[in-house]
């Protein structure tokens, strides 16, 4: 025990006492005995601490990572450059300790920290108000559905199959276990098929959903999809890339009721899939309707600025049946690292990251096609990410590129059998020139 945990046997004595116990076995006495392990774990031999490090760190580089390989790879998950003064920030204490605000009179800091954060996601979106806590954009877009058929009194949801497949899949699953229907609607030419959403949306229909810049990283046309929608007194979803926002006309302005994402993409690592962190922002009629956490701005009684987290009842931790929504972890400290890149890169320092992004990856896009091993899919308009077509194995080109550490496009066949072999290819502002022109050479090497 003393091994790993920094108390002397005189400070453990003193946490027993103060418990009424002698000894750490008397912690586990309630353990029936039969069920115990009358034996010492079979483990290695232990080792030092320097031998520890390098045994974890040969581990470690039998995985390929984004700091010694170039990556092209995106479908949800996106190497942006993450400024130092972010982790410097979210790894002080009174940040990185802190959990869930259950007395929220008394975490200020936090409380101040989801309040700016709500803000900026407003700002960007384009919407009246925003939560905190949602797991990720996934299950962002599920609670949105989840929430329209609540506040509609509708049972029905269309969703694009341009929306991120592993989202629908979230979707899919709330509706299972929540009673209400998903549909789907088409593209064409990578882009919401208006004529099949047409035909689809009906009088049940509590909400369509979109995504854009979608899947395919194209960007869709909102607003003739809101008037659609709205004639038909549905609500519309928005799910997008909060990055691009800096470029482009909000959701809010162009007819959204609601707005979800994935915030990774702000100041966020990969880290192998998580934690990420979900926004979720929605006009004000919808404000009570919400799910998460929201946190407002008041005034004490001596006339000092104070934040409380406001309209949300103890139904949501603890009568849960009859909760807004069952999600009651915090992703705060995930928030607070998009509030920090947010605040450093300011206005027009994301509008030159998504600039970035757009020329890169355009730039990345005519470097294949000129190839002549690759083929146009789409002709809309995209942002960041792009498909192309390859003649041959996708899996077999991503491969022979690992051996150059170069981590390739996504095989979009995987989730849309029509488009087999074809490639989706994410280019970040981190991507160089030379990059660039160093994966397309070898591309023309191995092919």
């Amino acid at each position: 025990m003393s091994q790993y945990i920094p108390n002397t046997e005189k400070q453990q004595k003193e946490m027993l006492s103060q418990i009424g116990l002698d000894s750490v076995e008397d912690l586990f006495k309630d353990i029936p005995n039969e069920v115990r392990l009358k034996r010492d774990l079979k483990l290695q031999k232990a080792l030092s601490e320097m031998e520890i490090m390098n045994h974890m760190s040969n581990m470690a580089s039998k995985n390929f990572n984004i700091d010694e390989y170039i990556c092209f790879l995106g479908a949800g998950a996106y190497d942006h450059y993450i400024p130092s003064i972010i982790a410097h920030i979210t790894s002080r204490q009174e940040f990185y300790t802190s959990y869930t605000p259950y007395q929220p009179e008394i975490s200020q800091g936090t409380l101040q920290a989801v309040f700016e954060y709500q803000s900026m996601i407003c700002e960007l979106t384009g919407m009246d108000i925003a939560n905190a806590s949602m797991y990720d954009g996934a299950t962002a877009l599920a609670e949105a559905a989840s929430m329209v058929c609540q506040a509609t009194k509708r049972n029905e949801v269309l969703i694009a199959r341009t929306v991120h497949p592993e989202s629908r899949e979230v979707v899919n699953t709330y509706a299972r276990f929540k009673g209400y229907k998903i549909a789907e609607y088409g593209y064409i030419d990578g882009k919401i098929d208006i004529a099949d959403l047409e035909a689809k949306v009906t009088e049940s229909t509590a909400a369509v959903i979109i995504q854009t810049p979608n899947f395919f990283g194209i960007i869709e046309n909102l607003s003739e999809i809101a008037e659609l929608v709205h004639n038909k007194k549905a609500l519309m979803i928005v799910s997008c890339d909060p990055i691009s926002l800096a470029i482009l006309k909000s959701p809010g302005e162009l007819g959204a009721d609601i707005v979800v994402g994935e915030g990774q993409s702000l100041g966020n690592p990969i880290s192998f899939g998580g934690p990420y962190l979900g926004f979720f922002a929605a006009n004000k009629g919808l404000m009570r309707k919400m799910p998460g956490r929201i946190v407002g701005e008041t005034i004490d009684k001596d006339g000092k600025r104070g934040f409380v987290l406001t309209i949300q009842a103890r139904e949501q931790h603890i009568r849960r049946d009859k909760a807004t929504s069952n999600i009651c972890s915090n992703q705060a400290l995930n928030a607070l690292a998009a509030t920090v890149y947010l605040t450093t890169l300011g206005k027009q320092g994301l509008k030159e990251v998504a600039t970035l992004c757009t020329q890169k990856s355009h730039y990345a896009y005519k470097q294949i096609i000129d190839t002549g091993l690759f083929t146009p899919v789409f002709s809309a308009p995209f942002f960041k990410e792009f498909v192309v077509a390859y003649n041959g194995d996708i899996n077999k080109l991503n491969k022979r590129l690992m051996d150059y550490k170069i981590i390739g496009g996504y095989d979009i066949g995987r989730d849309y059998p029509e488009l087999a072999n074809n490639w989706l290819v994410a280019v970040t502002e981190k991507r160089t020139k030379e990059q660039i022109d160093d994966m397309v050479g070898k591309l023309v090497a191995l092919c």
